[in-house]
């Protein structure tokens, strides 16, 4: 049996942009999961948001949004659907 996946919500802030290639890369790893992207500069604060919208295994989505929390000067949370 397959194991079922989740869609969820990962809220990313970027502080700094010396690590937006890592992140990006990281992003490139999970294409296949990934529904969809939007980011948004906030150049008052110095500061990028971007939300990815996945469709995936809850244990591959904590992966992801540890791999992105491990970066410097980026943070990440999901946020998980119930179905």
């Amino acid at each position: 049996m397959e194991n079922a996946t989740r869609v969820a919500v990962i809220g990313i802030i970027v502080e700094k942009q010396e690590s937006v290639g890592e992140l990006n890369a990281i992003l490139s790893e999970y294409r296949d999961v990934i529904i969809g992207r939007m980011g948004i500069p906030y150049p008052k604060k110095n500061v990028n948001c971007i939300t990815v919208v996945v469709d995936a295994e809850q244990n591959d989505i904590n992966t992801l949004c540890g791999k992105i929390g491990k970066l410097e000067g980026i943070s990440s949370k999901a946020a998980f659907s119930n179905v």
